[in-house]
């Protein structure tokens, strides 16, 4: 735990005044000779634990005054709650290595339908979107609340050739953000625009994520660790999804086969920098596994949260606890009296 404004914390010495007065009353109060009115009054004011008892009203309104002038520091934790994702851009390469026959019936078949599972079970006020990438990229479906839609656009994938995954990644982070008018060659501002904003924190934006599935190397297009630098600044957290075995092939010219293989280095790279986190997946169960628990990385998330609310509510409840064993004590004495 940490303290936002932890100036703050010099007003606890202000504990030290009432805390002094109450005991100087008290030790005041037990030299003036008591009267009683009635034997059953003494009796009540000499009962065992009689004494601590006295002292609890006052005891809980000075804690209550401690929680007080703790909760103006404005500390704050680490904690994790639900998430304030609302838009969502699943990023998925379709690169002609996703021919691959290693994952059953193929790696581009699986994907579909581990995605399609994963839309499924996405939270109904959450919107998606989807990109694809190869050798360029481009918005297969735009920022939606229609899961018809985003079903039917992950049958609309087309393989090309190439990995363009700096590019995937540019589109979905311009998909998230149209505001920035991002350059997709450069991943730079438009001339329009005067300056890129003040950087955030990286996963700070909980106003939306990027997940991006690829299964080989970049080949053309921006570097994606440097995108994922932009996505950073913006706060943007991006889940990256690695798929595939060491042993993927696909057919190439005149009889040759091609190796293809993760780049887990770069996308463990880009789930570092935004903060987000990295899977990976070598079977179709094990990718529909992965996109289930994205599916609730998505409904809650870990951030640094303001606790001066828990104080003020405890510091309430301490007060009216004190008022209310205050009265009770008071009422037993006055039918005591009578």
């Amino acid at each position: 735990m940490r303290w936002m404004a932890p100036e703050m914390l010099w007003s606890l010495f202000l504990l030290a005044p009432p805390a002094a007065l109450y005991v100087w009353a008290w030790r005041r109060r037990k030299k003036l000779v008591l009267t009683f009115s009635t034997i059953r009054v003494l009796k009540i004011a000499t009962t065992p634990g009689g004494n601590w008892r006295r002292h609890v009203p006052a005891g809980l309104l000075w804690i209550a005054l401690a929680l007080g002038l703790m909760a103006l520091a404005r500390p704050s934790a680490v904690v994790t709650l639900p998430t304030d994702h609302r838009k969502l851009v699943i990023a998925i390469d379709v690169s002609r290595s996703m021919l691959a026959q290693d994952v059953e019936p193929s790696r581009i078949a699986a994907a579909q339908a581990a995605v399609k599972d994963f839309i499924e079970r996405l939270p109904r006020d959450l919107r998606a979107g989807i990109v694809t990438f190869a050798g360029t990229a481009q918005v297969v479906q735009g920022i939606t609340e229609s899961r018809e839609d985003l079903l039917k656009a992950v049958e609309r994938f087309d393989l090309q050739r190439a990995t363009a995954t700096g590019s995937g990644l540019l589109l979905a982070i311009s998909l998230l953000r149209p505001d920035l008018k991002l350059d997709l060659e450069t991943g730079l501002q438009a001339p329009a625009m005067i300056e890129w904003p003040d950087p955030k924190a990286p996963g700070s934006d909980a106003s939306g994520a990027i997940v991006l599935l690829s299964d080989g190397r970049r080949t053309t297009g921006p570097d994606p660790v440097a995108i994922a630098q932009r996505a950073a600044d913006l706060g943007i957290r991006v889940y990256t999804v690695g798929f595939g075995t060491p042993n993927g092939t696909i057919p190439g010219y005149e009889g040759y086969s091609f190796f293809v293989r993760v780049d887990e280095e770069s996308l463990k790279a880009v789930a570092r920098i935004t903060e987000g986190e990295y899977f990976y997946a070598a079977s179709a169960q094990e990718l529909v596994s992965v996109y289930r628990k994205l599916q609730g990385k998505l409904a809650l998330e870990t951030r640094e949260t303001e606790l001066s609310f828990v104080l003020a509510g405890l510091m309430l409840l301490m007060a009216l606890a004190a008022v209310a064993m205050a009265m009770r004590g008071q009422t037993r004495l006055q039918r005591a009296v009578r």
